[in-house]
């Protein structure tokens, strides 16, 4: 291939299901269609496509149910993302990162290799690094990672048990006739186009804390805690209440620039994770070195 590729640190796996296929390529290219068969006529010639051994299967491999194949996503001419991580703790369990805005946590839609994931595996040497939880594209913060699949199931039902307490900052209009600190829980549905949601009738689903940190005329800055994690709810709850988060491409309206508008970043920032380790058995707590880059609020009112 002429174009530039990136491809994915950590493959992904198919159990190939029941079908009217005659090949592995012809599966691929009906349960893919969007990658195009010259594209993955390609990948098997350059051995990116693999048995559940990790040999390289032959283009003209026999079609064959239940088997298990290996490939790596690939994106041709990736954009580069300038914004770096940082790793803020890391030993033989965790890996703690702090994300920047922009970065996508994990492979999605344009970005592979330009992932906090992919980062951080060639950057630790680690193929076992997975994410205990996500944050958007848009949001900067911490990010925890399970560097051990031994302990992995350990970590993962603290978010399940809503054993970790998260918090994070938002810069918002002012909402001087409310009374702080609030609950907002409402129902969260999907709405239109199919990555925004929305607040609908029935019983809530979505539950955040919210709190004023510091007041100014202009903006305030708010300490919002989730105890639920739905899909862009702080988002969607800030907004509901009056007071849209600074620099929000998707709500309450969608606009005409992308969401994560690289130039004017979402003033959303997880800023701390606190558990009791499951291993340990003692209290842990990570905070996020960022800041949310909007000028310093002035005529603080604390």
């Amino acid at each position: 291939m002429s174009e530039a590729v990136h491809e994915s640190h950590a493959a992904s796996r198919l159990q190939l299901p029941p079908g009217p296929w005659t090949s592995v390529l012809d599966c691929l290219c009906a349960r893919f269609p969007a990658i195009g068969r010259a594209r993955w006529l390609d990948r098997f010639a350059r051995g990116r496509v693999l048995d559940a051994n990790g040999t390289p299967i032959a283009v003209d491999a026999p079609y064959r149910v239940g088997a298990q194949i290996t490939y790596f996503r690939e994106v041709v001419d990736e954009p580069q993302i300038a914004a770096t991580e940082s790793v803020l703790y890391a030993d033989d369990h965790l890996v703690v990162a702090d994300k920047p805005h922009g970065l996508p946590v994990t492979p999605a839609g344009g970005f592979v290799a330009e992932t906090l994931l992919a980062r951080l595996i060639h950057r630790l040497g680690n193929p076992d690094l997975v994410p205990l939880h996500r944050i958007d594209r848009a949001t900067a913060g911490l990010v925890l990672f399970s560097a051990n699949r031994r302990s992995r199931a350990a970590y993962h039902a603290l978010f399940r048990e809503r054993g970790i307490g998260k918090e994070y900052e938002a810069l918002a209009r002012p909402l001087p006739a409310m009374e702080f600190p609030l609950t907002r829980r409402s129902r969260l549905l999907r709405g239109e186009p199919f990555f925004r949601m929305m607040e609908g009738e029935g019983e809530p689903n979505s539950e955040t804390r919210v709190a004023v940190i510091e007041r100014s005329e202009r903006l305030w800055r708010y300490a919002l805690a989730p105890l639920t994690g739905r899909k862009h709810q702080l988002r969607v709850h800030m907004a509901a209440l009056g007071a849209p988060i600074v620099n929000d491409r998707c709500y309450p309206v969608l606009c005409d620039a992308r969401p994560d508008d690289g130039e004017r970043p979402l003033q959303l920032l997880a800023k701390s994770l606190a558990f009791v380790d499951p291993l340990e058995g003692r209290p842990r707590r990570f905070e996020s070195l960022l800041k949310l880059d909007v000028p310093d609020i002035e005529g603080r009112v604390f």
